[in-house]
């Protein structure tokens, strides 16, 4: 492993590592043991415990599921752990979180700020990714969805849009969805992510 790869991890595990110190300030705000926030967000004790500690890299689900019981978007929780906001964050200076499991990559693209309502978003998924959300972080948020590259299945209150190039689905989240890239390729996104 390069000096350059070797940095990258360091840099994610710096960010898993600020990640997991503001979840168990949320939860301490909160006066909550791992086992309230278990029952709240039906992730397991264990689990909880180990992203808090930054033993584990959480996932998109797990972080759908914390933003939910905390009442935030994941860009906003995401912002918590960044440095001072700027009103101009160039590209290579874009805050890039990555669920390995998965195969999803997130890209905060809109400089983060706590007080805004809108947010950009760049997604990727890789070919056969599919990831789950048995809720949205805030009920009602909006979200526009237009496609880059690649294919994107979408599935929202039990319906199943097919994305491709060019294709935007707007569409406000109140129960499960889905995104999953169908292949050969993977896919890249713009999110366009509002509260309500």
């Amino acid at each position: 492993m390069g000096n350059e790869d070797l940095d990258a991890v360091d840099a994610v595990d710096a960010v898993d590592a600020r990640l997991g110190a503001r979840l168990a300030e949320l939860r301490a705000e909160r006066g909550w043991s791992l086992g309230e926030l278990a029952e709240r967000s039906g992730v397991s004790r264990s689990t909880l415990s180990r992203a808090e500690r930054a033993e584990i890299s959480p996932t998109a689900s797990l972080l759908n599921r914390l933003c939910h019981v905390y009442g935030r978007t994941m860009s906003q929780l995401l912002s918590e752990v960044e440095a001072e906001p700027a009103l101009l964050v160039r590209a290579a200076d874009q805050a890039v979180w990555t669920d390995r499991a998965s195969g999803f990559e997130r890209r905060s693209v809109s400089p983060p700020h706590a007080g805004l309502r809108g947010e950009l978003v760049e997604g990727r998924l890789a070919a056969g990714a599919d990831i789950a959300y048995d809720r949205p972080p805030v009920p009602g948020l909006e979200q526009h969805i237009w496609v880059l590259d690649g294919s994107l299945d979408v599935t929202a209150q039990d319906v199943e849009h097919r994305l491709g190039p060019g294709d935007c689905l707007r569409l406000r989240v109140w129960g499960p969805t889905r995104f999953r890239c169908p292949g050969p390729d993977g896919v890249r996104y713009a999110l366009a992510v509002v509260l309500p």
